[in-house]
Parts: C-alpha cells; structure tokens; sequence
C-alpha cells in the first residue's frame, strides 16, 4: 500500500501542497493563479501546523491499516478500498455525525467550514491519475509516496 510520508526536516512551510491540493479539488475551472486560498467552498484536504519549536509538520490522512474513522462511521460514508488501502468518503452517504473526526487518532478528519455537513480527508488524488498534488508540488521533496 502506498502512503504519503513527510521528512519534517525538509519542510519550509511554503505551503505549495496546501495550494496544489486546493488546486486539485476546486469546484470551478481554471490556473492556480486563480485560485483563492480564502475560499471557503474549496479547502485543502491537508494542512500544515506549527510546533512549540517553529518546524512545521504537514498533516495528511494516513490511510491506516485499521482505520479508527472508518469504523466509527454509521453511515458507510468511508470505507477501506482493499485493494489500494486508501480510505474513501462518499459525501452522499454520510450524515454529518462527525464520529470519524473524533476518532481520528492523527486529527486529519475536519468537517467543511462552510455548511458543517460533510468531512474534508485526503482522497490521495485518485482522481489526477500519477502522484497525489501535493507531493507533485512539494519543491524540497518533503512529501513524497512510499510503499509501506
């Protein structure tokens, strides 16, 4: 199974993978120049924290083996692709419990700020056919897949 690894070391914070994923999921057309990193209806699936020392740290899904969220979801919203291993989220069939965002042992699983109605998780870019956006753009090579 492949997941999306950060070398801590590397990371500057210039938030080219916060930006490259908004990119990727934006509801409407168009270059990243663009895009509106303000823009509510369109949030990024990762997002970058600083700790008690000025390093920052990237947050991704981490696709467990045994996902906490996907268990706790009553609705069948997310479920693990046994195949790939990535976790799933169907916004149509969730119900807005926020029971996976609870149980999410890495806090990654936020619900959207605009309506509060549905989850915001990685989706590993399976739709962009290649490399998930944001390691694509990450210039330090920070973030990057790895087989695990």
């Amino acid at each position: 199974m492949k997941r999306i690894m950060v070398d801590y070391e590397k990371c500057d914070g210039c938030k080219n993978c916060t930006a490259a994923c908004m990119q990727a999921h934006r509801k409407t057309p168009g270059t990243i120049y663009d895009l509106d990193l303000g823009d509510p209806e369109n949030e990024s699936r990762n997002f970058i924290l600083k700790d008690d020392k000025g390093r920052y740290k990237p947050l991704f899904c981490r696709h467990c083996d045994d996902p906490e969220c996907v268990k706790s979801c009553m609705s069948g919203a997310l479920r693990k692709d046994e195949v790939s291993g990535h976790v799933f989220y169907d916004e149509t069939r969730c119900g807005s419990c926020f029971m996976c965002v609870m149980n999410c042992p890495y806090g990654v699983l936020k619900p959207d700020r605009v309506t509060k109605s549905k989850v915001i998780k990685c989706d590993f870019c399976v739709n962009a056919g290649g490399e998930p956006s944001c390691v694509a753009s990450c210039p330090k090579k920070a973030i990057y897949v790895e087989e695990v």
